[in-house]
C-alpha cells in the first residue's frame, strides 16, 4: 500500500498540485460546497481526493445516494451513464488503506467502502465519498473521515432533501458540475 501513496505523491508533483491548498470546491447544480481536507489525519485519502480533483475525475459526476438526516454520497464514475443499477459500484480501479480516527460530525467528509464481511481491512473506495448531514457516532471507527465542509452546508442539506427513488437515487440528477482546488 505504500506504493499507492508513493504513486499519489508523484502524481501530485507532476500535476503541480500544491499540498498547501487544503480546500476543495465542488460546484453543484444546487450551489457550492467547500471542503477542507485533513492532510495530517488522513494524508493518503486527502492526497488521493486532491489528485482526482486536479485530474477532473469528479467533474459531471452525480450524487447518487441521498438520505435525509444521514448522508449524501457521490464520486462514482458509473453515474456518467444512464444505468442507475450500477450506481454505487464504480471507482478509479483501486482502494485506499484505512486511515480511521476522525469522528463523523455534521459536515464530515468520509470515504465509502465495502462492508466488513467483504473488506475486513476497512479499505476505502478510491473515489466515492459521503458528507454527513448530522453527527453519526455509530460510524466512528469504521470509515475514514478525511475532511469537513467549511462552506455550503446549506447546499448539502438541500441535496439531502431532493426526491429520490427506493434506492435513494435522486429522481432528478444532482451533479458535481466542477471540482477544483480553492485558490
Amino acid at each position: 500500500m505504500k506504493y499507492i501513496f508513493l504513486a499519489l505523491t508523484i502524481s501530485l508533483l507532476i500535476t503541480g498540485c500544491s499540498t498547501k491548498r487544503k480546500n476543495v470546491v465542488l460546484e453543484t447544480n444546487y450551489g457550492t460546497i467547500v471542503i477542507k481536507l485533513y492532510d495530517d489525519a488522513a494524508p493518503i485519502h486527502s492526497a488521493n481526493f486532491r489528485k482526482l480533483v486536479v485530474e477532473g475525475f469528479y467533474d459531471s459526476l452525480q450524487f447518487h445516494r441521498v438520505i435525509p438526516n444521514f448522508v449524501i454520497q457521490g464520486g462514482d464514475p458509473n453515474t456518467r451513464t444512464a444505468n442507475k443499477t450500477s450506481y454505487g459500484e464504480g471507482g478509479p480501479g483501486y482502494t485506499l488503506p484505512a486511515e480511521i480516527g476522525k469522528p463523523h460530525l455534521r459536515g464530515s467528509v468520509g470515504m465509502a467502502r465495502e462492508g466488513d464481511a467483504a473488506n475486513p481491512q476497512r479499505r476505502s473506495n478510491g473515489s466515492q465519498f459521503y458528507i454527513c448531514i448530522q453527527d453519526l457516532p455509530h460510524l466512528d471507527g469504521k470509515y475514514t473521515v478525511f475532511g469537513e465542509v467549511v462552506k455550503g452546508m446549506n447546499v448539502v442539506d438541500k441535496i439531502s432533501e431532493v426526491p429520490r427513488d427506493k434506492n435513494d437515487v435522486p429522481l432528478k440528477p444532482v451533479y458535481i458540475l466542477k471540482a477544483y482546488l480553492a485558490k
